[in-house]
């Protein structure tokens, strides 16, 4: 390892199990040398297995709702107690969608399911770098990082509304990015992951099929948790100090192609 987060103090948002790309950054920054705060909603953390990560890097765990603005403060203010000073990353690793859970199709959404998969998936997160912003709680130069898909961009139907609340998440980024960069010197981008085998990448119609089309299409294949977890250190580290406002698309050449030989192939 480089000690590339050495010194550096951070909190990881929505770890659940070793599958999430949250579980594996949370490790590599402990390998790097960081040391953090872990935080899941409290439903969320029933689900999966946090404390052993916790036990495992040295972190505590502070339950946290993510949609609620006092929880976020009172994260935030045991966050910097815990850690003995101000935040130097962060990681928005959290996504929710009630119509996918329960199968409402994009044409025939549940409203009030709508409004609460975009709380979670994007106004969180505006939220959260409100408070971190109110509290001047990030230090200069510190890194904020939110995980996005390219369904933001482009139409995969079995997406659902969770497109739209990425895409949401992204302008949010970008819009908040601006002033947290001029105002504070922090710098906010989202990263475009390949699709992933997480808990809630699984939740998605026909998933399977099309983890198994991206990684025929990508030339570098999909990208896994563990190499997005090893971006993400990146964008962490100072090597990348001067990246802001930016969808970092991180999929193996995917986003770039039109079609592939191997995909052709399947139809010749």
């Amino acid at each position: 390892m480089h000690n590339l987060l050495q010194g550096k103090r951070g909190i990881i948002f929505g770890a659940l199990d070793e599958n999430s790309i949250a579980w594996k950054t949370a490790e590599r920054v402990h390998q790097e040398g960081g040391t953090f705060v872990l935080t899941n909603a409290p439903a969320a953390m029933r689900l999966g297995n946090i404390a052993a990560l916790a036990s495992k890097t040295g972190a505590t765990v502070i339950p946290a709702d993510a949609t609620s603005v006092e929880d976020l403060e009172k994260l935030i203010d045991q966050a910097t107690e815990i850690l003995g000073g101000k935040i130097d990353f962060v990681l928005h690793s959290i996504g929710m969608s009630v119509n996918v859970r329960k199968g409402n199709h994009y044409t025939n959404q549940n409203y009030d399911f709508t409004e609460k998969g975009w709380n979670v998936s994007a106004v969180s997160f505006h939220k959260l770098m409100q408070v971190l912003y109110k509290k001047d709680a990030m230090n200069a130069w510190g890194s904020i990082v939110a995980l996005s898909y390219m369904a933001a961009q482009r139409v995969f139907p079995d997406y659902n509304d969770m497109a739209d609340n990425k895409a949401f998440l992204e302008s949010i980024a970008r819009s908040f990015g601006y002033f947290f960069g001029r105002d504070k010197k922090v710098r906010v981008n989202t990263i475009s992951q390949s699709p992933t085998a997480t808990r809630a990448g699984q939740g998605v119609k026909g998933f399977k099929g099309f983890i198994a089309f991206a990684d025929k299409m990508a030339p570098l294949g999909n990208a896994s948790a563990l190499d997005c977890a090893n971006y993400t250190v990146a964008m962490f580290s100072d090597l990348t100090r001067m990246v802001t406002l930016q969808n970092l698309l991180h999929d193996g050449g995917f986003s770039n192609m039109g079609v592939s030989q191997e995909i052709m192939e399947m139809f010749e």
